[in-house]
């Protein structure tokens, strides 16, 4: 066990070194997000231009909503899905699980570092331009703040497996460029990213709580500027933690059938 976690550790170390050597990639990362935070930001001014309230919130908690959405869009990055289809296109995804070492855990591993390496590289940059250039994020409270951050911790770990087994379709089309974009932007429209689900038609929002695309940014979000009350933090929190487990079953019932058809035919 020792020596298994420190392969994921060294794994862990490499790819966050990777990471701080494509300079290029993270400015224009960096300008990209700050765009389209920009753009959300006169959007809900003038959206609020006539009005002080609108659904319970005002202007400046739709802006604080904009530069911490922006931030969460930086952390919730995934490769996994890259990662596993170019392993199944190159042919190399037998020899790959065949390897001592999960290489599921592998995968864990590089994205736990890729964002530890974004939250310097792009998330404090954005997020201190965000705070001179449009407003000062602060959470509604201290308290807030800490189920905050209990709640995107979650809200990685169901972003992550759901990346994980999105990323298996792999084995049945190997072409996944296009699917990846795609699935990307609708989780980012879907999830209360760029407009809340509370804009939404009822009828919307309440087919979209069957899935656990808005626990990934709106949950989160409405903690962070305090429109949870005590009872609705609660069931989110533990909703939660229910598609957790339920997203785990299902990857690890997937990584078993998925693993001896590849061991049977051999790639």
């Amino acid at each position: 066990m020792r020596n298994t976690f420190g392969v994921y550790l060294q794994v862990y170390k490499m790819q966050i070194i990777r990471s701080l050597t494509y300079k290029f990639d993270v400015y224009g990362n960096i300008l990209m997000q700050l765009i389209i935070m920009a753009a959300n930001s006169f959007f809900w001014k003038a959206i609020f231009r006539n009005s002080t309230t609108m659904k319970g919130v005002t202007v400046d908690t739709m802006l604080t909503y904009t530069v911490i959405s922006s931030i969460l869009s930086i952390l919730l990055t995934t490769n996994v899905e890259r990662r596993l289809n170019n392993s199944v296109r190159k042919g190399t995804i037998a020899i790959d699980m065949m390897r001592p070492i999960n290489l599921y855990g592998i995968f864990l591993a590089e994205d736990l570092a890729a964002v530890t390496a974004l939250i310097f590289q792009n998330a404090l940059p954005v997020l201190l331009i965000g705070c001179l250039l449009i407003k000062v994020p602060a959470p509604a409270s201290a308290t807030s703040l800490v189920w905050f951050l209990i709640s995107i911790t979650m809200a990685f770990c169901i972003n992550w497996l759901f990346a994980v087994i999105f990323g298996m379709w792999s084995f049945v089309s190997m072409e996944m460029d296009a699917m990846i974009q795609l699935k990307k932007h609708l989780l980012r429209l879907l999830s209360g990213s760029i407009i809340p689900v509370w804009f939404f038609p009822g009828w919307l929002r309440n087919i979209l709580q069957l899935f656990p695309f808005v626990y990934l940014y709106q949950l989160p979000l409405d903690i962070y500027i305090g429109k949870c009350d005590q009872a609705t933090l609660i069931k989110g929190l533990c909703v939660q933690g229910l598609w957790i487990v339920v997203l785990l079953a299902s990857f690890l019932f997937l990584q078993n059938r998925i693993g001896k058809r590849v061991m049977i035919q051999g790639g």
